[in-house]
């Protein structure tokens, strides 16, 4: 199982979400909001990332995912969003954490099958996913979507490698040596 941060930046308030996962069964361990304070936006952006930075502390996790940045037809909210971002993605650098950026499409279609889905969808298929009795906050559930968008892409990631190294193997007949490359590159990324 793999620890993984999820991240539904804002300027205002940024969601967060740490699941365990195989690809397969995910478990919820915490999720919450971060309720940006600041006078401006530099003290602001400086409390994410002190926020961030305390929890990946706290939780430990091996892996980020954070939810691009979509085109907004206001040309400042995009701005103060994108660097709300920085600063996230700056928290889980600073840990050495590897960072996997997916758009609010995707995670909606990983997570509910539709990327058109509305924030109630979302928060509904969270609870029923991870197997949570509480209240989601939106910008908490679409963290925990995230993680788990990116758990779900991981294992797929990992499904495709180790079919091509098993139709390599095949084709040149060491299969033996294949497999022990392909367990070196699993224990590698875990």
């Amino acid at each position: 199982m793999i620890r993984i941060i999820g991240i539904d930046p804002g300027s205002l308030k940024t969601g967060f979400g740490i699941i365990e996962s195989d690809g397969v069964r995910s478990r919820y361990l915490a999720s919450g909001c971060i309720v940006v304070k600041g006078e401006n936006l530099a003290q602001r952006l400086g409390n994410i990332f002190s926020s961030l930075h305390d929890i990946i502390a706290q939780w430990q996790p091996d892996e980020m995912a954070i939810e691009l940045v979509f085109l907004s037809k206001n040309a400042d909210s995009a701005l103060k969003l994108g660097q709300a971002r920085g600063a996230a993605i700056c928290a889980g650098v600073h840990h050495q954490l590897p960072v996997s950026e997916y758009a609010a499409r995707q995670i909606k279609n990983a997570v509910v099958g539709t990327g058109g889905a509305k924030k109630e969808q979302v928060q509904h298929m969270m609870n029923l996913l991870l197997n949570i009795n509480k209240t989601l906050q939106a910008d908490e559930a679409d963290a925990l979507g995230v993680a788990l968008c990116h758990a779900h892409h991981r294992a797929n990631k990992f499904t495709v490698l180790k079919t091509a190294a098993s139709k390599t193997a095949s084709r040149s007949g060491s299969r033996k040596s294949t497999r022990g490359r392909w367990q070196t590159y699993v224990e590698q990324k875990q």
